[in-house]
């Protein structure tokens, strides 16, 4: 008895409606032909529903639409359309995520060189927790004529680079077009900035507008390998002594993915890409999450050391998400014991953007950016290297307040590349699991997939140690290794405070007697 209510049930009853349309004006028709004609359309419409209603019934995918056959699709257009009209119609100015609204409309009104002021004051409540300023000078300067310029090299380097404060960010050849490869270095070379190009290569589109260029490298060694995936120093150094190139960097993390390798699906891989990258065309391109180049710090050290003279004394650093402190603190030992300095450290925040990566690790994995920062500086205050050593800084800068503060935090130099993508037309509604920027729909043929394997994070995993005395004993024997009893560090991990640099001397304090 119960199931013959069933077509009455509410949630049957958009399919009853269909099914009781189709059939009652085809036994019209069949009485009456001439009508035909004139009811075709509406015919086709409960036909086309009932049709639907019937594959939702006896498809086995879905308990929803078996349970809501037809109404059920509703459900899954609203669910589409929700990031747009959440952002069209119920977000505010200043708090949109990932990039407000007034973020948004500054970069594309900038870009277009149009009116972007704004009347009545600001729109944040200056009162609440959280809420950032910068001071000013009652006796502000002239504004310079001259472009801002960080001289990047230390006295190990033959060839410094002069650079400017806002650079482009890394974004690999594959992971985005070749024309958008031309033109960003092609702004770059207008603009008198660097574009970084990612662990994808030193691609033939980078060489084309004369841009300068900072050549990343990362755990596969795109464009400087062996057969076997290691690094070939012969390679590296035939493509770093170009003119165009005026930095070379080393990968360790990604801030959006720290720890988190990539694989091109075969599929992917082009012969351009595969000459680019120097792998087998039609096979996968892996990416490991650890560098195969070196384990230890002092390993590391001293990559970075083969790195700048391989380049012919370029200034040779390298790039990371800062995840636990006492790694970036074994480096810094590695520094000190083995005198290689590096010419300048990326500090790449966790909010920094990518083309796809785990949930896991896009929201709680790696330092942000302003502790990162105000920690790096601290560290390199501590062992007394930070004038020697610029840090730059990446991750979610588009305004020249986020610069501001990058530079107040420690930074000396910028890199941005959503700014790009937002002005591109890639337009930041975020839609998950569906879309990225501007199609989530992560499949095997999406944009999201490619930018996963080309992008290819090679974060180097290694072990560390904690502490004092612990992180210098470890590097005196050349090991990443954990002690058994890890040894708090205490407060100069946090930021802001006024003696964080005494905190950090006096942490690092047996340095330099080893």
């Amino acid at each position: 008895m119960r199931v013959l209510f069933l077509p009455f049930a509410p949630r049957f009853i958009p399919y009853t409606i269909a099914m009781s349309g189709s059939l009652f004006f085809a036994g019209l028709i069949s009485v009456q032909p001439s009508l035909f004609p004139f009811l075709f359309l509406i015919i086709a419409v409960f036909a086309g529903l009932a049709l639907l209603g019937t594959v939702d019934l006896i498809q086995t995918r879905h308990a929803v639409l078996r349970n809501y056959p037809i109404s059920a699709h509703l459900r899954y257009l609203l669910e589409k359309i929700r990031p747009e009209m959440r952002q069209y119609f119920f977000e505010d100015e200043k708090h949109g995520l990932p990039f407000s609204r007034d973020k948004r409309a500054v970069v594309y009104q900038r870009a277009k060189n149009v009116l972007d002021k704004r009347p009545f004051g600001t729109q944040y409540d200056v009162y609440a927790d959280g809420y950032e300023w910068l001071r000013h000078s009652i006796a502000p300067r002239p504004h310079a004529t001259s472009p801002f310029r960080v001289p990047i090299g230390g006295p190990d380097c033959a060839l410094p680079y002069c650079a400017s404060i806002f650079n482009i960010s890394a974004m690999s050849f594959g992971a985005l077009s070749p024309n958008a490869i031309r033109a960003l270095n092609a702004g770059a070379k207008i603009g008198g900035f660097a574009h970084d190009t990612g662990e994808g290569g030193f691609s033939p589109y980078h060489r084309e507008k004369g841009g300068d260029v900072i050549w990343e490298i990362g755990s596969g060694y795109f464009g400087c390998r062996n057969a076997d995936g290691s690094f070939c120093p012969e390679k590296f150094a035939a493509t770093a002594t170009a003119d165009q190139i005026k930095m070379v960097e080393l990968k360790l993390s990604q801030g959006a993915k720290p720890g988190h390798g990539g694989v091109l699906p075969a599929a992917k891989v082009s012969s351009e890409i595969a000459s680019t990258r120097g792998v087998p065309p039609g096979k996968d391109c892996i990416s490991p999450s650890s560098h195969s180049a070196f384990s230890t710090p002092i390993e590391l050290m001293k990559f970075i050391g083969e790195m700048r003279r391989l380049s012919g004394g370029k200034p040779a650093g390298f790039k990371l998400c800062i995840g636990h402190p006492w790694e970036f603190l074994a480096i810094c030992k590695a520094m000190l014991a083995t005198n290689i300095y590096p010419d300048f450290i990326v500090i790449d925040g966790k909010e920094g953007g990518t083309g796809a990566a785990p949930l896991e690790f896009v929201d709680h994995l790696g330092m942000p950016l302003k502790d990162g920062l105000t920690f790096a500086h601290n560290a390199l205050v501590g062992i007394g290297a930070r004038d020697r050593i610029k840090i730059g800084a990446s991750g979610k800068i588009v305004s020249a307040f986020d610069i501001a503060r990058a530079m107040a935090l420690g930074g000396g130099l910028v890199q941005f590349g959503t700014r790009i993508h937002v002005r591109a037309g890639l337009h930041p509604v975020t839609k998950l699991p569906y879309r990225p920027l501007p199609d989530r729909r992560c499949h095997p043929g999406s944009l999201a997939t490619a930018r996963a394997g080309r992008a290819g994070q090679a974060a180097a995993r290694c072990k560390f140690s904690h502490g004092n005395h612990a992180i210098a004993d470890r590097v005196d024997r050349g090991s990443w290794a954990r002690p058994p009893e890890p040894i708090r560090l205490g407060s100069f991990l946090t930021p802001g405070f006024s003696r964080r640099s005494h905190d950090f001397q006096a942490a690092l304090s047996g340095a330099r007697a080893r």
